[in-house]
């Protein structure tokens, strides 16, 4: 449905090169990335507002590259609202509509419709400065849906709201979503909001995608150091395969699920990681000796590193730590499967 093909941009420190990404119809494509990564810039992009330097852009089939911004039909919300404060919200969300000299009935009923699908239809008649944050964002949203866009762009549309805001809006845009079949990319910093609503993911880092999957994929087999670190991977390690289906890293041997020989990284997600204090049983599993080192509290869960011949990070939730019956300098074993263990070579983009 959108194909970027080759997109390079520079705009001073921020810059994309040569991104190439494509967005399926009606999918929910949400895209990550640290500050600076140039999420924004290539959304921006892909609206208009901007000209690649180099590449192309293709909506539907149909080269939009150089189509300037009103004629693309795609809508755009930022993280701020950008309402038009001495406008009412019907006329906020009327406005392109307007724009376009539609009929005025015609707008009456669109506005309509659009507000009672974000729950706002008895908000219409209130000004942007009346209207708490998750009320602005909601009007934000509506103005653009009641274009009718071929894709809707949203630049952390949640980021300025509180948790229990956040989260009811996280709720209706998957319901929106469901109800409108609206092709949307989002930019988001929340994990929650990634395995809540997306179909699939692109990491950005550098000014490129660095790896495209779903959520699944993305957190569980990340295919470099980079983003095995940006999506919580705490144990990551340096090792050498070997055709058996190992991964020797220091003194230890690593059964894997799907090995490869050479220098590789191996990385382990801390929650798939069991800790005893009695023996585990092997049962095809990784079993380790090791003792605890740190205990931290972190909200439900527990952060445990476990000196085991290398370092691990174990996350238990605050039941499976008081059942685990565990405590800083205890000798524990460790144990995960090898289908846990994910490999990837050395060589990859921004591996060791």
């Amino acid at each position: 449905m959108l194909i970027i093909d080759s997109m390079s941009k520079s705009l001073g420190e921020f810059s994309l090169t040569n991104v190439s990404l494509s967005v399926g119809d009606e999918e929910y494509f949400i895209i990550l990335g640290p500050t600076g990564a140039g999420k924004t810039i290539l959304l921006e992009t892909i609206a208009g507002i901007y000209s690649p330097d180099a590449g192309r852009i293709l909506l539907n089939g149909r080269d939009i590259t150089d189509v300037p911004a009103r004629d693309r039909n795609i809508g755009m919300v930022y993280q701020d609202y950008m309402l038009f404060p001495h406008l009412t919200v019907e006329a906020n969300i009327g406005f392109g509509l307007k724009s376009r000299r539609a009929d005025p009935a015609f707008i009456r009923g669109k506005v309509q419709e659009s507000a009672d699908l974000l729950n706002i239809g008895h908000l219409l008649h209130r000004y942007p400065g009346t209207l708490s944050g998750g009320e602005q964002q909601r009007a934000a949203i509506a103005r653009a849906l009641v274009m009718e866009p071929d894709a809707l762009l949203l630049d952390e549309p949640l980021s300025a709201l509180d948790v229990k805001t956040r989260e009811s809006l996280r709720a209706e845009l998957a319901r929106i979503h469901e109800a409108t079949g609206t092709t949307i990319i989002h930019i988001t910093h929340n994990f929650e909001e990634v395995f809540d609503l997306a179909d699939r993911v692109a990491i950005m880092h550098g000014g490129d995608v660095v790896q495209v999957g779903t959520p699944e994929e993305i957190f569980r087999r990340p295919n470099s150091d980079f983003v095995a670190g940006f999506v919580g991977v705490e144990n990551l390690f340096c090792g050498m395969g070997s055709p058996d289906g190992t991964v020797a890293v220091g003194d230890l041997r690593i059964r894997v699920e799907d090995g490869m020989p050479g220098p590789v990284s191996l990385a382990i997600r801390p929650e798939d990681i069991l800790i005893s204090k009695t023996a585990l049983p092997e049962n095809g599993k990784n079993v380790f000796s090791g003792r605890i080192g740190t205990v931290r509290q972190n909200g439900g869960l527990v952060r445990i590193s476990v000196e085991a011949g290398i370092p691990f990070r174990v996350t238990l939730t605050r039941q499976g730590f008081e059942e685990a019956d565990i405590a800083s300098g205890d000798a524990v074993y460790l144990a995960f499967r090898p289908s846990a263990a994910h490999v990837y070579s050395s060589g990859s983009p921004d591996g060791a």
